[in-house]
């Protein structure tokens, strides 16, 4: 089984370090493919990653402006050779760690083609920076849960794990951070439950 990251980054340069550190050392002894996604920033991410790109093998996508997060994820579902696809945001929101514990789910049950991240459910301390924000994501999440027959926690978790035959079922549409809502709506409507 193969993995392929997708992961956008827009004007992430102080993260990037650690970020990319993180990640590789999660998923340390697996086949893994890394798609970067450069979204039109202007902090010195493009630089920093096309230094990474030099002495790492990944694939860099840069976008000479900045489109939306759901056009660079888009555009990185176009050169996946992955058989599961990994959504990772780069702002280190959510620790490359808990991708992988949900990366070792599917490898442990082929059934799951569809396992959603959530920032609510780990039980790990982190900043409540946004707490109204908060309250808005859970509310969309039930409301999405009681329009599609789901049971996801964190409808907008930026971290996500789709098979691609279910993304090659789907045509995905948003620009910006309405992907969130796009890429589960569409996944429901092809009557696959999400995790």
């Amino acid at each position: 089984m193969k993995l392929s990251i997708i992961i956008p980054v827009y004007n992430e340069v102080n993260c990037l370090e650690k970020f990319t550190k993180d990640l590789a050392d999660s998923f340390q002894g697996e086949k893994v493919e890394y798609i970067f996604i450069n979204d039109g920033s202007n902090d010195g991410s493009s630089e920093w990653l096309k230094k990474y790109n030099k002495e790492n093998e990944i694939v860099l996508i840069e976008l000479e402006k900045n489109y939306g997060k759901g056009y660079a994820l888009r555009k990185g579902l176009e050169v996946v050779k992955g058989d599961y696809i990994l959504f990772q945001d780069s702002d280190l929101e959510l620790n490359p760690k808990d991708s992988r514990e949900m990366y070792e789910l599917i490898k442990k049950d082929s059934t799951l083609k569809v396992l959603f991240g959530s920032r609510f459910l780990s039980g790990k301390l982190r900043a409540n920076r946004y707490f109204i924000n908060e309250i808005f994501v859970k509310l969309n999440s039930i409301l999405f849960n009681i329009l599609f027959r789901q049971s996801i926690t964190d409808l907008h978790c930026g971290t996500k794990i789709v098979a691609k035959e279910v993304i090659d079922k789907i045509k995905l549409t948003i620009n910006d951070f309405g992907f969130e809502i796009d890429i589960a709506s569409q996944i429901a409507k092809n009557n696959f439950q999400i995790y």
